[in-house]
């Protein structure tokens, strides 16, 4: 990551000056801060805050939720995985779709029939409150940290792009970046972030688009030889049916791929929140299918353009960076021209923004209905601990995205799904026991069977690859969500 914004660093230092990258950030803000003041107006209570008063628009929500699930990290570890896995991440993509279908059929009207603001509510009416608060818990940890790794990307750019020529410490931009988030975002929350949200996915679609118009002229090739160049390149390969020990085997991948659309998306409280903003169950479900069709071309999309700066590298002889993260931001700040690196720039704020603005939101729902209950006070004390809570988090937010900086050493979309596998595994346990089993848990067993169950995980990945030859991939987070559901049967109480 640091051979990255060092690429940008150079580029933007004989391009522009700090001043004017400044400007374009200023008024990228501007707009948010202006959809903010629009939108909260006359609504900064709890209802606006948590679920929008009901009153969003399904094809706004689906928009904003491409850009809030693609995040600035696609941006960079999509297009680099070409190189090391060929195409075979969209055997995860396509099981994402399946698991969307999922979400819409049984998920979205078990929230909508209980008339949920907290999705982890419904832990508590079919196990106990122990139940309720540990799942809530696990989302609390998996989102803060997946949020904090996706939001220490761009923090990390404007650092070198723009700070570090004032010897401005890190700490004051990811502060100056969590507060520019908080600020369009504390008074009515998702009801500022779908709009926020889709205005914010369309400039990262946009960008995408325009870096693959960009590679294809640099290619000089035409339409039709440039297909036939990706169809028969050794890269675009997709599936892998042959070896079972590969993690990119595709029914590790593929049933990954539900599982995870499953707990990422229908057990994540800043994913369902976006639809039970929806004004009824039918346009929530609308918008899940619009949502997972387009999820599926722009991650192809990714892909070819990997693919085609592979191309351009054996084309031009161009050295690549030893880490894949780094490819695309290469070719952006070196070869493909000022108009793309200003929009490859642009885009992959905007992803980042998209993806932890929601967050924030989400994460302050949750533990405001989960763990400090304000549902049941008094509207005006309610209003006050949300605020609190909402700068609680931010701060916290502040910290762990400094603690990311330290100790990350891998490819960042790797990392938030191995760190899904752990902290959303025991939830999948617990839904699957509760909506496919009329069993009674035992609601105290069950904390202890929640922490149990991702360390057997992480102990069979040890032992599996040191001295069983054998590599577990995203299959953990079934594997983890089996040993939960398993705790809990054997735990069960007699009927």
């Amino acid at each position: 990551m640091t051979i990255f914004v060092s690429f940008l660093m150079q580029i933007f230092c004989q391009l522009m000056s700090g001043i004017s990258i400044l400007l374009i950030i200023a008024v990228y803000f501007s707009i948010l801060l202006l959809i903010s003041f629009v939108v909260s107006r006359k609504n900064t209570d709890n209802a606006a805050f948590f679920l929008g008063n009901k009153k969003s628009p399904w094809w706004v929500v689906a928009i904003g939720m491409v850009g809030s699930s693609i995040s600035g990290v696609s941006f960079v570890s999509v297009p680099g995985m070409v190189r090391g896995i060929d195409f075979t991440y969209m055997q995860t993509v396509l099981g994402f779709f399946f698991g969307y279908v999922v979400i819409a059929n049984v998920l979205l009207p078990l929230y909508y029939k209980l008339n949920l603001t907290s999705i982890y509510s419904y832990l508590e009416q079919r196990f106990g409150k122990r139940t309720y608060k540990t799942g809530a818990s696990f989302f609390l940890i998996s989102k803060t940290i997946g949020a904090a790794a996706r939001l220490y990307i761009v923090a990390l750019l404007l650092q070198n792009i723009v700070f570090n020529q004032w010897n401005i410490p890190f700490e004051v931009t990811v502060i100056a970046t969590i507060f520019l988030i908080w600020l369009y975002t504390y008074q009515s929350g998702i009801k500022t972030i779908v709009w926020t949200d889709s205005l914010q996915a369309i400039i990262l679609v946009t960008a995408l688009i325009l870096l693959v118009v960009q590679v294809s002229k640099q290619l000089n090739f035409s339409a039709a030889e440039l297909s036939n160049a990706l169809i028969h390149s050794e890269k675009t390969r997709i599936f892998v049916f042959d070896d079972w020990q590969s993690k990119q085997n595709f029914f590790k991948q593929f049933f990954s791929g539900i599982f995870i659309a499953i707990v990422m998306t229908g057990l994540d409280q800043d994913m369902m929140q976006k639809n039970l903003s929806c004004k009824n169950l039918r346009e929530a479900k609308k918008n899940m299918y619009w949502y997972g069709i387009s999820f599926v071309p722009i991650n192809l999309l990714f892909l070819i353009l990997g693919a085609m700066l592979l191309m351009l590298a054996t084309q031009n002889n161009i050295p690549l960076p030893a880490l894949a993260d780094n490819i695309l931001p290469l070719f952006a700040s070196t070869y493909l021209g000022q108009t793309v690196l200003v929009l490859f720039v642009i885009g992959i704020i905007a992803a980042a923004f998209s993806s932890a603005d929601s967050a924030l939101t989400a994460l302050t729902t949750s533990f405001s209905v989960d763990i400090l209950g304000v549902q049941h006070q008094e509207d005006k004390r309610a209003i006050r601990n949300r605020r609190i809570i909402h700068i609680c988090i931010s701060i916290l937010m502040i910290f762990i995205i400094l603690a990311f900086k330290v100790i990350n050493n891998k490819s960042v979309i790797d990392a938030i799904y191995i760190i899904a596998s752990y902290t959303y595994g025991p939830l999948l346990g617990m839904y699957i026991f509760g909506l496919f089993t009329k069993l009674k848990a035992n609601d105290k067993a069950v904390p202890y069977i929640a922490i149990a169950s991702p360390v057997i995980c992480g102990l069979l990945n040890y032992l599996g690859t040191n001295y069983w030859g054998f590599s577990f991939g995203y299959e953990l987070l079934m594997i983890n969500g089996l040993l939960t559901f398993g705790g809990m049967w054997m735990t069960r109480k007699s009927e």
